[in-house]
């Protein structure tokens, strides 16, 4: 039977139109059953990305495209992912990329103008929406926003190392509250790589570079320098790795980590870092045995 005469529905659009019917509980628990069946389900996770800005979607995109059998969690405090990347400097909406970051652009089929060295897509919601929506359709990629990390989950691992091996979560409303609310603890996410983008020092900016300070497992942070587009995209890329065991650092997080300096308004480092971050996780989960989310040797 058609939905139509099921549930007498009609789209009409000259005043008769008509919805399904719905019971309220209906719409509760249909939110309920899945969020709360995807924090079941993730908290063993194969990759946590912390941050889902330009660097945090890109290393999303790349890593799950490659590898599709991984179980990608985003994690994003904002209610609205994307960072910075809804537009270009100064509230301009256009975005500047330089070469050779522009195939990345023809990979998700985003159009730009070529500019000769540079090339410009005529508004930076265009590609962070197109990006976002492509991410969020891959099925091994889920990502739990106005949700912040408030923690590293820390072990001493079989090498006798401290290790990060997961994340502490818990509700942004909830983050941002502590100090006016009796004590709400939080929720934990185990993972054997955590890929943290969480962006230049901010309210939640630099969050993993400034606990690694904190947990003993950095001196100091490194602090971001002035700007210089020419000098700070090759810094970025090439300096994203693995900054401490089971963690690894992209986009402008790495300035704070290692003093290195800001870009302004050009995006194709917080795109290839974000590519650079996916190899590096491959490279972490190809060369390490894994039980039950936590590394716990290296393959033979």
């Amino acid at each position: 039977m058609a939905d139509s005469q099921k549930y007498d529905v009609l789209e009409d659009y000259q005043g008769g139109y008509r919805f399904a019917p719905i019971e309220e509980a209906q719409v509760s628990r249909a939110m309920i059953k899945r969020y709360f069946n995807t924090m079941y389900e993730r908290a063993i996770s194969d990759v946590v990305i912390i941050g889902a800005g330009s660097a945090g979607l890109s290393c999303a995109y790349s890593l799950a495209t490659a590898r599709p059998e991984l179980k990608i969690t985003i994690i994003e405090a904002s209610v609205a992912p994307g960072g910075g990347a809804w537009l270009g400097g100064q509230l301009m909406t256009a975005m500047v990329i330089r070469k050779p970051a522009d195939s990345f652009l023809r990979e998700i089929g985003v159009e730009y103008e070529d500019e000769g060295p540079f090339v410009v897509v005529k508004h930076a919601a265009l590609f962070t929406s197109t990006l976002l929506s492509k991410v969020l359709a891959m099925p091994n990629v889920v990502m739990m926003n106005a949700t912040a990390v408030e923690d590293l989950i820390i072990h001493q691992d079989y090498a006798g190392k401290q290790r990060v091996a997961g994340v502490v979560t818990n509700w942004t409303l909830v983050a941002l509250n502590h100090d006016t609310q009796s004590c709400m603890d939080p929720n934990t996410i185990t993972a054997p790589v955590v890929v943290s983008a969480t962006g230049h020092d901010g309210p939640m900016g630099a969050f993993s570079a400034k606990r690694l300070v904190s947990a003993g497992l950095l001196k100091e942070l490194g602090n971001m320098r002035g700007l210089d587009m020419n000098r700070a995209e090759p810094a970025i890329v090439n300096g994203t790795r693995e900054v401490a065991p089971g963690l690894i650092m992209t986009g402008m997080e790495l300035s704070e980590h290692d003093g290195s300096n800001r870009m302004g308004p050009t995006f194709g480092a917080m795109i290839a870092s974000g590519v650079k971050a996916a190899r590096e996780a491959i490279n972490i989960l190809d060369n390490a045995e894994i039980v039950n989310g936590k590394i716990v040797g290296e393959m033979a």
